[in-house]
C-alpha cells in the first residue's frame, strides 16, 4: 500500500513521445533514446529542440537501454515467448553481435554503477548485479514490482509499486554499498511510468500509456 505521506515527485515537464508505447529511456552523450514497444524502434531525442536526430529498427521489443561508457546495453523480447536477452550496441557501428541470455530469460530494466550492469526481474521484485557473461554476482529484493532504476552518485534509485488495478508506484534510494541496503521511499511516481533515467540534474520516464516523457525533480 502507498504511503500516504509521500510528497508527489516535482514535474519539470512532459513531453509528447515521438512514437507510440514509450518504454525503454536512457540519456547517452547529451541525448535521450527512446525505445517504442509496439513498433521495436529507437529514437534519438535532442532534448532541447525535442526533434528526432535518429531512429532505427531493433531485433526485439526494446523493454529498457542504459548508457555504457560509448556504447549501450538493450533488454529485448524475442520470439513469441518474449525471451529477455541483453545486446550490445555501438552507435554508428550497430549490434556488436554480443547477445547474453537473462537469468531464466527474463528480465526488464537496465542501470550501470560505472562497473557492473543491473537487470531488474519485474515480478520478482529483484535486481540482479551481472558479470560480463551474465553472471548472477549479488541480488538485491526490492520488495516491490520494479518498473525502472538508474544510479546517481553511487546511489540506486528504483521505481517500485504494483502494476494492479490503476497502478501505484513510488521512487525510492537505498546505498548498493551496504551489506544489507535500507531502502528509502522518497515521492509518489502519479502516472504509469515505465523506465527511470538521470540526465544530470533531473529524471525521465515514460508515460507509456500517455505517449508522453516526462522529466522530473525529488520534492524538496
Amino acid at each position: 500500500m502507498m504511503n500516504s505521506t509521500l510528497s508527489p515527485v516535482t514535474e519539470l515537464e512532459r513531453r509528447p513521445a515521438p512514437a507510440t508505447t514509450p518504454q525503454a529511456l536512457a540519456w547517452h552523450n547529451g541525448a535521450l533514446w527512446m525505445g517504442s514497444r509496439d513498433l521495436s524502434r529507437m529514437y534519438v531525442i535532442d532534448p532541447a529542440s525535442w526533434t528526432v536526430r535518429e531512429e532505427f529498427e531493433v531485433p526485439g521489443i526494446p523493454w529498457a537501454a542504459v548508457s555504457v561508457g560509448d556504447a549501450l546495453w538493450f533488454t529485448l523480447g524475442k520470439g513469441q515467448a518474449d525471451d529477455r536477452y541483453l545486446n550490445h550496441y555501438v552507435p554508428g557501428k550497430g549490434f556488436s553481435g554480443l547477445e547474453i541470455t537473462c537469468p531464466d530469460y527474463t528480465g526488464s530494466y537496465l542501470s550501470h554503477d560505472g562497473k557492473y550492469l543491473y537487470l531488474s526481474q519485474w515480478y520478482k521484485g529483484l535486481i540482479l548485479r551481472l558479470d560480463e557473461r551474465g553472471g548472477v554476482l549479488r541480488t538485491f529484493e526490492i520488495g516491490m514490482e520494479i518498473c525502472g532504476h538508474t544510479f546517481v552518485d553511487g546511489l540506486f534509485y528504483v521505481l517500485r509499486g504494483t502494476e494492479a488495478g490503476d497502478e501505484s508506484w513510488r521512487i525510492s534510494r537505498f546505498d548498493p554499498s551496504e551489506a544489507v541496503p535500507k531502502i528509502v521511499d522518497l515521492a509518489t511516481v502519479p502516472f504509469q511510468s515505465r523506465s527511470l533515467t538521470f540526465d544530470g540534474k533531473r529524471f525521465w520516464s515514460s508515460h507509456r500509456s500517455a505517449d508522453q516523457i516526462v522529466a522530473f525533480t525529488l520534492p524538496s
